[in-house]
């Protein structure tokens, strides 16, 4: 079974004055994570803003993050394009990668025949351990339980991540693959649900401000305290909710800042949080006793 451990964190690209990217500041950002539990990084994921990423970029964090700290690092690699997604996982694999994240193809919505054929090819050609992402309202297209089922017959795919919301989908997933595949949560406020239907873990947002509080709850679940993990995963609800009250990463980097962890400004066509949005995320965090009340 790899071992990516439970919380994983998709990382945000940290920005300078010139929004180039800051690599002393993703090293920076990880260490703290690691520190605050997360047991492995997604690095240009969705949350990495990595459609405004170039493939140098993306090779550099690669590299660096790899170099410098001590958990697992997975590569999104995945775009719309079969051809490409091999490119950048081949790229990734170069660069010493633990693993790659391949998102169900976006825009072009292919139909599940498509899908085994697309993650067939990159499985064939990339030697390295994949997780699925399946993130329909992202992509347009739900990766449905037999297409996830036949795909996890691949030794090298190992993991999915999924954001469907679909929990009856999500049971059929882990009741009809092998027990080494695992699955995560692409939900943060769905970690102890899915926990609690056979699922391995998450791939969060929210812990780059609640990761303390994430391992706890996980650990609490693990540990049987059930009632404990419910209460915590109830208290931590609102961030949980307020980090997507508009487009990911917008709201995780104005929480981060609100933390006094700059990480930078964001790549049109993202701006900025609004004063609205960052009066909710200080409130949230001000609740948490994450950041002190004014």
């Amino acid at each position: 079974m790899i071992e990516w451990g439970r919380l994983i964190t998709a990382m945000v690209t940290p920005f300078d004055e010139n929004l180039e990217v800051d690599y002393r500041k993703a090293v920076e950002l990880a260490k703290i994570l690691v520190e605050e539990g997360t047991t492995a990084l997604v690095v240009a994921g969705t949350t990495g803003e990595s459609p405004t990423l170039t493939i140098e970029e993306e090779a550099i964090l690669f590299k660096t993050l790899k170099k410098e700290i001590d958990v697992p690092i997975i590569a999104g690699v995945g775009t719309n394009s079969t051809k490409q997604t091999i490119e950048m996982g081949l790229i990734a694999r170069d660069c010493g990668v633990d693993g790659i994240m391949v998102v169900v193809p976006y825009y072009n919505k292919p139909n599940q025949a498509c899908l085994k054929k697309h993650f067939a090819a990159v499985a064939e050609r990339v030697d390295l351990p994949i997780m699925l992402y399946n993130v329909p309202g992202r992509t347009g297209t739900n990766m449905e339980a037999d297409t996830v089922i036949a795909l996890s017959q691949f030794k090298n795919i190992v993991a999915l991540k999924d954001a469907s919301g679909n929990l009856v989908q999500i049971c059929e997933i882990i009741k009809r693959t092998p027990d080494d595949f695992l699955v995560y949560s692409g939900d943060d406020a769905l970690t102890i649900p899915v926990l609690a239907v056979g699922g391995y873990g998450v791939v969060s947002v929210a812990s780059h401000v609640v990761g303390k509080q994430m391992t706890h709850m996980i650990d609490c679940f693990l540990k049987g305290e059930l009632a404990k993990s419910v209460e915590l995963n109830l208290k931590l609800q609102p961030i949980f909710n307020d980090l997507f009250i508009t487009a990911n990463p917008i709201p995780v980097k104005a929480a981060l800042k609100l933390r006094n962890i700059d990480v930078g400004k964001l790549r049109l066509p993202l701006d900025e949080a609004t004063n609205e949005v960052k009066e909710i995320l200080r409130k949230d965090l001000q609740e948490l006793g994450i950041i002190q009340r004014n």
